[in-house]
Formats: structure tokens, C-alpha cells, sequence
């Protein structure tokens, strides 16, 4: 009996035993699961900068790689894109001419340029805005650059300017002189080889004189956007044959007898797009050309000149159309000493594709060395009919337009 309690009693034990040590394992097996998990967890917590570290450094190189592509690729689109606007957007096929008549720095404009230290006490700001605007600037240099020589006998007016001096054409904008004029020689032949080496170390092409004949009557050419344009000089008014040049002999191209003057003309045809030459002729004070003035002109335009610009008459001369070209017989006094109650600077667009020459006068007036431009609107067209009333067969619109009336007659 007290064997089968015994046993009964291990029957009941046993199992409670057994679910007691099986729920012990349990709960010692899943805080080791915990802990792995922990570990685990912590090994990853670890790991995850250092795997986005190393993700980003290997990242890196293609970034930069892209960064360098797409730059390369905003840098040929931009090229692309500029191309295309420069094809789209062709050079401007008309060159801008501008033209003025004596320059003269005299002891009253000197003067006028020291005070105010600087060009501005000279030109004023329309004139020199004017003046920016222009492809090519050509005026008549009234003087020589020297510190040499004598005053040429039996002349009443001779003039001189120091070669220092020269920085002042600069400061103007004149990008070409003609030197074929009746004071070039004032003071001698060394003044004038002076005024040559002043110029060419200045870097200003000159016309219509020099060291010797083949240099005086030498084709001066300047290009503006692949065209080309060709400038030639002489003068007829000199006190004597002494000053025209010869092989060996400084001086200048001569007015007087054409021939040389002719045959350059009709040789620059191969050389230039456009040719314009600049004469030194007529009366001083007179309004009116000469008949060998007109004569002249025409030959000159024969021989196969675009446009013929004058000069020394110290006044403004009218305009003429020949052959469909023109002839500006003179544009008068533009910086000087004396008073100038009329001036002008001449435009001329010159359209070669379109085989077109616009022309057109900018007024104004000069006293005290400083020279200015119109802008009462009354005095400009007074200005302009006045230039129409002494003009052969032009009208001359409100904005100063020259157009030729003979056309299509």
C-alpha cells in the first residue's frame, strides 16, 4: 500500500517537474535570443555608418563623374546656344562712315583742352558720342606735328602744333587724316617728315603725303567686317610746284594735274570695296564751288571713286550727285581758333550688299576752341535748308538726310 502511494505520488510529481524545468529552459533560451538580438541589433547600429560612409565615398566618384558630364554639357549647349544666336544674328552689312572738315589745334583750342583737362573742353558729349558711334572717323589734319623748320615765306598764316600733341587725335576718334593741304609744308620738309613718323608712331594712317611721291599718292585702306575701305588724297591749293612730292622729294600729291591722282583711283578698284577720296580745293569764304571743282569731282568719280569729300574753303560747301555717287564739295572748319558759325559732321552708311550710300549732316557751331552740336530744333532746320539752298539738286529732310533728287531722272 505505502509502495503504490509512492508511486502515485511520482506519477503526479514527475510532470510537474518536467513542465517546470522545460518552461525554465524556455525563458533561459529566449533571454540568449534577446541578447543575440541585442547584439546583433548593436553590430548593425554599428555597421550602418560606416556602410552609408562607405556607400556615399563609393557613391562619389560617379557623382563627380555626372557633375563633370553635366557641366561639359552646359558648357556645349551654351556654345551650342551661342552659335546659334551668331548665325541667327548676321554682322551689320553697313559700315559707318564719318567725315569732317579742317582740324586745327590753334592756341585757342590748346588752350580750351588744358583748362578743361581734357577733350570734353573741345568736342562736346553728342559730338564724341557721335563720333564712338562710327566705324571709321576721317578728318583733314590742317597742320604738322613738328618742332622743326621755319615758317614758309609770303604766307600770312603758318601753322605748327609740338608732336606731343598727337594724343589729342586719339581723344577725338580720328581714325585717318588726309595731310594733302595748303599748310602741311609751312615749316619745310622736315616738318613734314616729322609729321609722318608722329603719325606712324601713333598708329594713324595718313593720305596724300609723305616721304616721297610713291608714298604721297600711297592707297590707305581700312577693314570693317570683311569690307574694305580705300582712301586716297591730293590737294589743289599750294603756294607752289616746290611742295608737291617727287621720288626723292618729300611734299604732296598734286590737284592741279590729275593724271597721278587718276590712275591710283582706278588702281584701287582691285585693292578696296569702297573707295573715298578727299580733295583740298576751292576759294576760302566762298559758298559756291569753283567750275574746276565740279569738273574735277566728276573726273574723279569717272575714274571710279564711291564718294568725294573737299576741303579749305574754311566754310561749308554744298553737295552734288554724279553718277549716283557723291560729291561733297567742303565740310568747312570743325575744330579751329576762329569762330565757326556753321559746321558739320557728314554721315555716310555706306550698304555695300545693298550697293546703298545714305548720307546725312550732323550740324553745329564752334567759338572759344570748342565746338558743339545743334540740338534747337528751329536752328537744325534752318541748318538744313540752308545746306539745300546752296546744294545742286539734293533735298535735305528734318533729320538731316541728304537725298539726291536727280535720281531716277
Amino acid at each position: 500500500m505505502k509502495r503504490t502511494n509512492l508511486l502515485m505520488k511520482l506519477l503526479i510529481i514527475l510532470p510537474v517537474f518536467l513542465l517546470a524545468a522545460l518552461l525554465v529552459w524556455i525563458a533561459v533560451d529566449g533571454q540568449r535570443g534577446g541578447i543575440r538580438e541585442t547584439l546583433a541589433s548593436g553590430r548593425e547600429t554599428a555597421a550602418a555608418p560606416a556602410a552609408q560612409e562607405g556607400k556615399q565615398t563609393a557613391a562619389s566618384a560617379p557623382e563627380a563623374a555626372s557633375e563633370e558630364v553635366l557641366k561639359l554639357e552646359v558648357s556645349e549647349t551654351e556654345a551650342a546656344s551661342t552659335a546659334a544666336v551668331a548665325e541667327t544674328e548676321p554682322e551689320d552689312p553697313v559700315v559707318h562712315l564719318l567725315f569732317s572738315g579742317d582740324v586745327y589745334f590753334s592756341s585757342h583750342v590748346l588752350t580750351a583742352y588744358d583748362n578743361a583737362g581734357g577733350i570734353h573742353g573741345v568736342l562736346d558729349e553728342a559730338y564724341r558720342d557721335e563720333i564712338g558711334r562710327a566705324d571709321i572717323y576721317m578728318a583733314n589734319q590742317e597742320f604738322p606735328f613738328s618742332d622743326r623748320g621755319t615758317p614758309a615765306p609770303d604766307k600770312q598764316f603758318t601753322f605748327r602744333v609740338p608732336p606731343e600733341r598727337v594724343s589729342m587725335m586719339h581723344e577725338l576718334g580720328i581714325d585717318i587724316v588726309t595731310i594733302a593741304n595748303n599748310h602741311t609744308l609751312d615749316y619745310g620738309t622736315d616738318a613734314l617728315v616729322d609729321t609722318c613718323t608722329t603719325l606712324e608712331n601713333a598708329g594713324i594712317p595718313y593720305v596724300g603725303a609723305g616721304a616721297n611721291m610713291d608714298r604721297a599718292k600711297q592707297l590707305e585702306t581700312i577693314e570693317v567686317r570683311g569690307r574694305t575701305i580705300g582712301f586716297l588724297a591730293a590737294s589743289r591749293v599750294y603756294p607752289d610746284t616746290s611742295w608737291v612730292a617727287n621720288s626723292k622729294k618729300p611734299g604732296m600729291v598734286s590737284g592741279y594735274d590729275p593724271t597721278i591722282l587718276l590712275k591710283e583711283i582706278e588702281a584701287a578698284g582691285e585693292y578696296c570695296d569702297y573707295l573715298v577720296v578727299y580733295m583740298h580745293w576751292g576759294i576760302e569764304r566762298d559758298e559756291k564751288p569753283q567750275e574746276y571743282q565740279r569738273t574735277l569731282g566728276r573726273q574723279l568719280i569717272d575714274a571710279g571713286a564711291d564718294l568725294v569729300i573737299g576741303s579749305h574753303p574754311h566754310v561749308l560747301q554744298g553737295i552734288e550727285y554724279y553718277q549716283g555717287k557723291p560729291i561733297v564739295y567742303s565740310l568747312g572748319n570743325f575744330i579751329f581758333g576762329s569762330s565757326i558759325p556753321k559746321t558739320a559732321l557728314l554721315r555716310a552708311d555706306v550698304d555695300l550688299e545693298q550697293n546703298q550710300v545714305n548720307l546725312s549732316l550732323v550740324p553745329g557751331t564752334s567759338g572759344a576752341g570748342f565746338t558743339k552740336e545743334l540740338t534747337d530744333p528751329g536752328k537744325k532746320a534752318e541748318f538744313y535748308q540752308y545746306m539745300q539752298g546752296i546744294s545742286f539738286g539734293v533735298s535735305i529732310d528734318e533729320n538731316g538726310v541728304v537725298r539726291d533728287g536727280t535720281a531716277g531722272n
